[in-house]
């Protein structure tokens, strides 16, 4: 039988993402493709510096250490260098001993295309236009703001989410952009019970659930954390929808419109998920952030 990634939690990141390759991408831009070619075959010896991405990578491949049998946790490298320039990605990824066998790497072409095909979760980039495409193809999919925030000490692996637009769909974000906070209030407290459909990232959250339930409680290595705007009455919702779901969120933190960095923070998140740019770039300078471009607060109309 073929071997399949089924059953598994499979996370796409860029090269990009994964490495700082900022020194060898101000080469292309300067100097063209030729002798960024030539810089990345000169160089390949050397390990590349670790990116955005490194530390929430780190963990993830470290929770398969924790189980029994075949590993649950699956990191595929897509790049936009071709195998030529890309083996000093791959030369890096061994020096770090990080356990990543499955690459595509696409020789400039966006490497998008290839997200449905390894049944990916999520994919992480710096390039907006690829999560832009990775969206639309029904992937979770977030483009990391540069920050220099460090990732949480301990092995525990914490994710937070924003609700609207990126857990939840944007139908009611789109009554508050469009209406105001007194009908959003309003529709919200009349749909109380009514579950929110699903956003990008509920797949993901799904997913990362399920791998939850192969450890005790007290012992995974995995937690979850929903950082909303909302506040009460409109908190109702969001938890009747969560429980149709039979998705367990295991902190649920609403703050009716104060900043969201300082309890990301206190939190420890080792990264946060926003579709709205104002809360990334403040949250980025304390967390490692994701901006998710979907929904009406990033409709350019």
């Amino acid at each position: 039988m073929p071997v399949t990634l089924d059953n598994k939690l499979v996370i796409a990141i860029s090269s990009r993402a994964l490495f700082d390759l900022g020194e060898s991408h101000q080469v292309f831009e300067d100097q063209g493709l030729a002798a960024y070619s030539e810089y990345q075959v000169a160089h390949e010896e050397e390990p590349l510096a670790p990116g955005e991405a490194f530390p929430l990578v780190e963990k993830l491949l470290r929770i398969n250490q924790r189980l029994e049998g075949d590993a649950r946790v699956e990191v595929v490298l897509l790049s936009r260098n071709s195998a030529d320039t890309g083996l000093r990605v791959f030369n890096s990824i061994q020096h770090y001993e990080l356990a990543i066998s499955r690459a595509a790497f696409c020789g400039g072409a966006s490497p998008w295309r290839y997200v449905n095909a390894f049944g990916c979760h999520l994919f992480l980039s710096t390039e907006p236009e690829d999560v832009r495409n990775a969206l639309e193809c029904g992937v979770a999919a977030a483009t990391l703001v540069s920050s220099r925030a460090a990732s949480g000490a301990d092995d525990q692996l914490r994710f937070a989410f924003d609700g609207d637009a990126v857990i939840f769909s944007d139908e009611a974000e789109r009554v508050f952009k469009l209406e105001g906070l007194e009908a959003f209030t309003a529709s919200e407290r009349a749909s109380a019970r009514k579950p929110l459909e699903g956003g990008p990232f509920k797949p993901f959250l799904a997913a990362l659930h399920e791998l939850q339930q192969a450890f005790p409680p007290a012992e995974a290595p995995i937690r979850t954390a929903l950082v909303t705007a909302r506040s009460a009455p409109a908190h109702e919702r969001v938890i009747h929808t969560l429980r149709a779901w039979n998705i367990r969120i295991d902190e649920s933190i609403f703050l009716g419109g104060l900043d969201k960095a300082d309890f990301l923070r206190a939190y420890q998140a080792d990264v946060f998920f926003d579709d709205q740019e104002t809360y990334c770039r403040s949250a980025g300078s304390h967390v490692a952030t994701g901006h998710v471009p979907h929904g009406v607060a990033n409709d350019p109309r």
